[in-house]
């Protein structure tokens, strides 16, 4: 990765250096036997992965101690099952998951689901499965 100047002065709100993320070049791993997940920030204090979901996959029902996350459908479509309902979100729909609710993510459609998860703080040590 390669690191890029910005102009000095007050009010830029980034820091002198910084990288440019896609998923090209972050740490990936794989969840669920064919899920795929890029730390595009992985920090104690938030967190933002980008995810794919094969159709017809889902996540383990669980929650978050901490953690408040949001999911944004970046292509295909996917659902959200709560204990009392389940909410479809599509391309450029998105929606806050707040700590302690019980959640899953499935993918019901015929194709692949890409997402972004942001978390703050991260869910490193944060979840519970159910």
């Amino acid at each position: 990765m390669e690191a890029q100047s910005l102009p000095h002065g007050k009010g830029h709100g980034v820091t002198e250096s910084f990288l440019m993320i896609s998923i090209e070049n972050p740490e990936h791993y794989i969840w669920g036997g064919n899920c795929d997940g890029w730390h595009l920030l992985k920090r104690d204090d938030m967190s933002v992965i980008q995810e794919r979901v094969p159709a017809g996959c889902a996540e383990v029902r669980h929650s978050h101690e901490r953690a408040r996350q949001f999911f944004h459908i970046l292509e295909g479509m996917g659902t959200v099952i709560f204990e009392d309902r389940e909410i479809n979100l599509e391309k450029g729909k998105g929606m806050e998951i707040e700590p302690m609710v019980k959640h899953q993510f499935i993918n019901n459609s015929q194709a692949d689901v890409h997402f972004l998860v942001i978390s703050i703080p991260s869910t490193r040590r944060d979840r519970v499965n159910l």
